[in-house]
């Protein structure tokens, strides 16, 4: 396959693999740790208009699907992508750290979680995606 498509896919890829992963965690959320009593999760209006609500314990979930969902698109990215797999990698962070600013404008949480998120949740888990498929590049070829 053409290097140059092969590229575009491991990031087409990692973008819906990585935003698959995220859905998929937040929507498990609510069963694992149920939301506060009286907060409407099902809107952005009620989380904004309930997120006073929240403990921390309420912003374990979001912050796994975040980083999980960051690192499984980066993954799948680094796999896929024939070159500099590094670089995908991280793109698929910043993809999804962008995602991350956009959420802190519409959604007002703790600056506690803003700075854990941010910092956290995206670039890291998009090195360390580079750092696993460039190790395991033998592995992947074979």
């Amino acid at each position: 396959m053409n290097p140059t498509i092969k590229n575009i896919l491991a990031i087409i890829a990692g973008v819906m693999i990585g935003s698959a992963v995220n859905m998929g965690i937040v929507m498990a959320s609510g069963e694992l740790i149920p939301p506060p009593e009286g907060a409407d999760v099902t809107t952005m209006e009620g989380l904004q208009a309930s997120i006073h609500l929240f403990e921390p314990k309420h912003f374990i979930m979001p912050f796994l699907a975040h980083a999980l969902g960051t690192l499984a698109g980066a993954v799948i990215a680094g796999l896929i992508a024939a070159s500099h797999k590094m670089k995908f990698t991280l793109a698929i962070g910043i993809f999804f750290l962008f995602g991350g600013i956009a959420n802190v404008w519409m959604l007002p949480t703790p600056i506690w979680f803003i700075v854990l998120d941010l910092l956290i949740a995206y670039i890291p888990m998009g090195y360390l995606a580079g750092v696993w498929t460039k190790q395991n590049k033998k592995l992947i070829s074979e």
